[in-house]
């Protein structure tokens, strides 16, 4: 049977037009860094170029030698700046600074993840296979939402979460913005894109 962690794991459902807390458990993704205009930057499409092979191998690895077939996650990624308008009312993406992933199931390992890596390294392939590594986040309590539409159309959702729900509700911000990709930008149109957009949070006091 293939395994869709999207449906096992809680924190992969979110809800439209709400922001719910919920307490995402620790997780282990495929990671590179870089910074930049996501939709200009070289290094950002060199990630994604790196990331994909090494999850597919990773999948095929489990599938024929750890009988366990996934259903591969989705594309996430991680982003911040020194100023946090840059991601709500400027959104200016010159200055986003970034992680792009893809997690890991859990009875993946790191001597599987080498031996992917060796795999797609062989291949030619992958242009930034040096920079790739395993993340351990524990994110814990968070704050999140369902958007549908345009990325560029996240700001006012942001600017809602960030500014309204989070201190009302006697939080605070505390790790960098987080999104998973539920839609494909290749493939959906830019109305239909469904993005979960998570903050990380603690308790005031």
């Amino acid at each position: 049977m293939k395994v869709d962690l999207k449906k096992q794991l809680a924190a992969y459902g979110a809800t439209r037009g709400s922001f719910e807390i919920v307490t995402v458990p620790p997780l282990r993704y495929l990671a590179v860094d870089g910074a930049g205009d996501p939709n200009t930057a070289q290094a950002y499409a060199d990630a994604l170029t790196t990331l994909y092979p090494v999850a597919y191998a990773l999948k095929f690895l489990s599938k024929r030698e750890l009988d366990r077939d996934y259903v591969v996650m989705p594309l996430e990624a991680l982003w911040w700046s020194d100023d946090m308008a840059a991601f709500t009312l400027a959104r200016d993406k010159t200055r986003w600074r970034w992680t792009a992933m893809i997690l890991v199931p859990d009875w993946i390992d790191d001597a599987h993840v080498e031996v992917a890596v060796q795999r797609v390294r062989a291949k030619g392939a992958a242009p930034v296979i040096d920079a790739l590594r395993v993340e351990a986040l524990d994110e814990g309590l968070c704050v999140q939402t369902l958007h549908v539409g345009p990325y560029d159309a996240e700001g006012p959702v942001l600017e809602a979460m960030h500014d309204d729900f989070i201190p009302g509700h006697g939080l605070r911000m505390t790790g960098s913005h987080h999104e998973i990709y539920l839609g494909d930008p290749r493939r959906t149109a830019p109305e239909k894109l469904r993005t979960i957009l998570r903050q990380p949070v603690e308790r005031v006091g």
